[in-house]
């Protein structure tokens, strides 16, 4: 099974959105100006052999980009490929903690996602502990983004190193720190060396661009501790996965990588 860890079926505000606009300059995508059918999306994991895709919803404090309710909608009507990954607004931490439980009682996602650059806050900031809390109780691997942001905001808030704490703060919380960590890949791949419950995903990048560092982590010590992601619709599966072979990479942790060890950590079917 292959697994991406990390897409997106976007609505039209998150498409939308001004803050993509450094990203269309590189892409060269316009904004969509129809919302895009489930079906589109599954026939880009179709057609780069994808056979899940965890898709998230976009939450924070004034911005609904996707909301819950959106992701489970999409989730039902291609149940079989597409996987719920939940969002919250960490400035209400209450309400945040009820949603988290709602997320998987009554959506059953299986994970949650919070960017610390769309909260101009870093994940040490005490409204994200509760979010921890909760991760842990409901044992639903938290997943962040790590590195650089390509959108206009500030990235020293992803510094991988902030994680370290986190760890140590909730060594039972399994968390998924997604974007490689670039250009702070070594942090991230050391801070993933120390905790056992944390991992990395490479979405937003194509294989082609996996830093050297990061190739190490996973030909080694790290070859449990690398997922597979795509940050789709800004790179396809097809795209993302293009050149794969020339990684070189054995049939054990090719095989982790694209899909086993995103079916353990989030507890896939």
């Amino acid at each position: 099974m292959v697994v991406d860890a990390w897409g997106q079926h976007p609505t039209l505000r998150h498409s939308q959105s001004p803050i993509f606009d450094s990203l269309r300059r590189w892409t060269k995508q316009p904004a969509p100006t129809e919302a895009l059918p489930v079906q589109l999306t599954v026939e880009q994991m179709d057609a780069g052999g994808v056979d899940k895709m965890l898709i998230s919803a976009w939450q924070a404090p004034g911005r609904d980009l996707i909301s819950n309710e959106e992701v489970a909608r999409f989730v039902s009507e291609a149940p079989d490929r597409l996987v719920g990954v939940g969002s919250v607004d960490i400035s209400r931490p209450m309400e945040a903690v009820a949603e988290i439980r709602r997320c998987v009682r009554d959506y059953r996602f299986k994970a949650i996602r919070v960017l610390p650059w769309l909260c101009e806050t870093s994940p040490v900031d005490r409204r994200f502990y509760p979010v921890y809390v909760a991760c842990v109780e409901e044992g639903l691997p938290f997943c962040t983004q790590i590195g650089h942001t390509g959108p206009l905001m500030p990235s020293e808030v992803g510094r991988p190193v902030y994680l370290d704490q986190v760890a140590l703060d909730f060594p039972e919380l399994v968390i998924v720190g997604g974007h490689i960590g670039y250009p702070w890949t070594e942090e991230a791949v050391a801070v993933a060396t120390k905790h056992p419950n944390v991992y990395i995903d490479t979405s937003a990048y194509t294989v082609k661009r996996y830093p050297p560092e990061l190739l190490r982590f996973m030909r080694g010590h790290g070859r449990h501790k690398v997922l597979f992601g795509t940050n789709y619709p800004m790179i396809s599966p097809a795209k993302a996965l293009a050149g794969l072979d020339d990684l070189g990479l054995s049939a054990d942790i090719r095989e982790l990588f694209l899909g086993r060890n995103a079916q353990r950590i989030f507890r896939l079917d």
